[in-house]
Formats: C-alpha cells, sequence, structure tokens
C-alpha cells in the first residue's frame, strides 16, 4: 500500500482526531497526542515554527497512518532534531510507518539539512525499537524518568543517526 507524506493543516483535524480517538487504547503507554480541537490547534501551531516539524502520512485507502514529528531543532554547528512518531490503529504492524519514517528521515537529511536525528524509546516499546533499528540507528545511551507521560516518568532508551550513516 503507498502512503503520501504531508504537513497536517487544519482540514486534517477531524481525520486526525478520530485516528487518536480509534488508537488511544494502545498509544496512551508510549505517548500522549493531541486529542481535542483545542490540542490539534497547539500542535498546528507549534509546528508552524522553525524549530519543529510535524508530518502526517496517509494510505492509499485513506486511512491516517500516523504522525512524525521533528522536535526541538537546533541549528547552527548542531543541525540536529529529536524524531517523534506515533501510529494510528488499524495501521500499525504493517509496515508502513516504517516507509513514512523513510521519506521523512530523508527530508530531514536532505530538505532540512540536519546532520543528526535523536529518537527516545521507552525500553518496553520493542515494535518502536525494532523500527528504528530497521532504519539503522544505533543505540547510544539510557536516560531515566526522561519523559513524563500519562502522568509518570518514563525511562527512555536513545537512538541517534547521522546523515553519513543514512542509505
Amino acid at each position: 500500500m503507498d502512503i503520501e507524506v504531508f504537513h497536517p493543516g487544519k482540514e486534517h483535524q477531524s481525520a486526525f482526531l478520530a485516528a487518536v480517538r480509534r488508537s488511544q487504547p494502545g498509544l496512551k503507554r508510549w505517548v500522549s497526542p493531541p486529542d481535542t480541537p483545542e490540542k490539534y490547534a497547539k500542535h498546528l501551531e507549534r509546528y508552524a515554527g522553525d524549530t519543529h516539524r510535524s508530518y502526517l502520512a496517509m494510505a492509499s485507502n485513506g486511512t491516517l497512518v500516523g504522525c512524525i514529528n521533528l522536535n526541538e531543532i537546533v541549528r547552527g554547528a548542531l543541525q540536529s532534531a529529536y524524531l517523534g512518531y506515533y501510529a494510528s490503529s488499524p495501521n500499525e504492524g504493517k509496515g508502513l510507518m516504517k516507509n513514512a519514517l523513510t521519506v521523512v528521515v530523508s527530508r530531514s537529511f536532505g530538505v532540512h539539512a540536519l546532520h543528526r536525528l535523536e529518537a527516545n524509546i521507552q525500553p518496553a516499546n520493542e515494535r518502536s525499537v525494532g523500527l528504528v533499528k530497521s532504519l539503522g540507528f544505533r543505540l547510544e545511551g539510557y536516560s531515566p524518568r526522561y519523559l513524563k507521560i500519562d502522568g509518570e516518568w518514563r525511562d527512555h532508551e536513545r537512538y541517534a543517526i547521522t546523515s553519513e550513516e543514512w542509505s
């Protein structure tokens, strides 16, 4: 199945929020996506600036595959960003997020001229760990109590890739 990767807009709000509602039971443990019109509007506002980029991935059948974000883009000598992503039900586990991430990582190193991407993943999130490893990300370290998700500080493993490593 083909996918399209694009920047979200107001016109995608209904599809995005419906996908989040469908996916909430599986996502809640890993991430806190925008789940109201107000939070979605804030998401669009945040990702309209120079230091953040957001992409939605849509399957050829019209269903939302997931969301991929480039966070805290730093320019200058670092040229780096944090990569965040989540798949939407019922599209998880089908290889579609790998296709979408391949597009976004390529854009990160090409269009956005970044040198490094970092993905911080909870160790128990085996699918996500497998996904970044399949794209060539390497494990760099462990960050205890790194992010507060669903009211709890959660440990994360730190994976990264540079433009020279991307093929």
